[in-house]
């Protein structure tokens, strides 16, 4: 009888890839709330709210179902040469879900994990990027950023 109460309970509770797709689901109605992207035309655009920490917001790609996209903020890591902390993201316009692709600047998931990893340590690292994009877009939002501080920046 503990077995099938054990099975019940674990059933209601989501697994590892149905967590990542909430996630995704989150990170998705997070930025549609914050800069309404599915409405940007392909572009730079900044989000300035006068804390020192501009925010960039690029539209790289737009295509019928999906959108590319590269958020960071507007200061250089020393180290890297590149902005940080940045992401890059890709938004499913028809099923309402966005993952952090990577958020290392100039580095694919196969230069981090290698070119062979384990699908367990490949379902780890997204969980743990798009919960980092999820953290950070939350901050982003109590800073004040939106839609109404998104700027156009001339090309």
């Amino acid at each position: 009888m503990s077995a099938a109460i054990a099975h019940a309970a674990s059933s209601l509770l989501p697994g590892r890839f149905g967590f990542l797709m909430g996630l995704y689901a989150e990170n998705y109605h997070r930025l549609v709330r914050l800069f309404a992207p599915q409405q940007l035309a392909a572009g730079d655009y900044v989000s300035d709210v006068d804390d020192g920490l501009p925010v960039h917001l690029r539209v790289i790609e737009r295509h019928p179902y999906t959108l590319e996209l590269s958020l960071s903020y507007g200061f250089i890591d020393d180290e890297t040469g590149h902005p940080s902390p940045s992401a890059q993201l890709r938004m499913y316009l028809d099923a309402h879900v966005a993952e952090a692709m990577h958020c290392h600047p100039g580095r694919e998931l196969w230069q981090v994990l290698g070119p062979f990893p384990p699908a367990h340590t490949v379902l780890q690292h997204r969980m743990r990027m798009n919960s980092f994009l999820n953290r950070w877009l939350e901050y982003l939002a109590e800073q004040g950023h939106s839609v109404g501080t998104l700027e156009r920046r001339a090309a």
